[in-house]
């Protein structure tokens, strides 16, 4: 039988061994990340935590059934064993306290491991998904930060733009539509100076970009979902999972020819998330 000293020490090595690699998955985290050594330790702690408990169950709980026999009276030599079964059962007191203290250890370090990830949530990102950057006045350039003047496309014609400053912005770009002149106001869809008309160019289903536009139909198209937005009723989902209208840029022609916004979205941009509200 196994003696109460060599019991206590596996389950204390278990625990230790979980406490070490909880420690070296916070050092490793710390120092960059690394996938592979990170999902090992993980392992190795929750595993070392694991193979504690079963130890300790299998050799330090009670097992049953219990029975005792008691007497009236007692000779010297049953007091004296009884005066030893104290003396070792306060021993044993002892080396289980430590193996409470070692699991308590092991414990709080996979748990302070744990919390390290939260670092890479970053910051809250507070009211920045409801704006992007354009402003009043921002002039419309490609990809190539080359401004668009209102003779930049012709009827029919489709591009991608951005604020001045800002190309490349991915919450910012814009799909840029030039359509017959009057076409639009007469559908209802509101302003349109010399036809051309801006949406956003991120789907309100899964946030993919829209990748083409049929001038035939006046339709968008997004290669993702399928999903297809009518321009000529505000870019309203005709098809696909979309729900949401692309969100329209007001937009105008300065007194040197070229677009510009007038304001920032009239609504937050790209799929719907809890919360939204203005």
């Amino acid at each position: 039988m196994r003696s109460e000293p060599s019991k206590t020490r596996a389950i204390a090595i278990s625990f230790g061994v979980s406490t070490a690699a909880s420690v070296a998955l916070a050092i490793v985290y710390l120092m960059g990340g690394q996938p592979q050594a990170e999902g090992a330790l993980l392992g190795v702690s929750l595993g070392g935590l694991a193979v504690g408990f079963v130890l300790w169950g299998h050799r330090l709980m009670p097992k049953g059934p219990f029975t005792q026999n008691r007497e009236t009276s007692s000779g010297r030599a049953e007091r004296a064993a009884a005066v030893e079964d104290f003396e070792s059962g306060a021993e044993s007191l002892e080396r289980r306290g430590f193996l409470r203290r070692m699991l308590a250890v092991a414990l709080a370090a996979i748990g302070g491991a744990a919390l390290f990830p939260v670092r890479s949530l970053g910051s809250r990102p507070g009211r920045s998904l409801y704006h992007t950057q354009w402003t009043p006045g921002a002039r419309m350039v490609t990809i190539d930060d080359a401004l668009v003047r209102a003779d930049t496309l012709e009827v029919g014609g489709f591009i991608t733009v951005f604020p001045e400053g800002h190309a490349g912005s991915a919450d910012s770009q814009v799909v840029l539509l030039r359509l017959t002149p009057g076409s639009y106001e007469a559908a209802g869809g509101g302003a349109a100076p010399e036809g051309y008309v801006a949406f956003s160019k991120i789907c309100t289903h899964a946030g993919c970009p829209i990748g083409l536009y049929e001038p035939a139909t006046n339709s968008l198209f997004c290669p993702c979902h399928q999903s297809v937005f009518a321009v000529m009723e505000a870019a309203a989902p005709t098809a696909g999972p979309a729900t949401r209208p692309l969100p329209q840029l007001p937009i105008e022609v300065d007194d040197n020819g070229y677009l510009v916004a007038i304001d920032d979205f009239a609504e937050p941009v790209g799929p719907g998330f809890w919360g939204r509200g203005r």
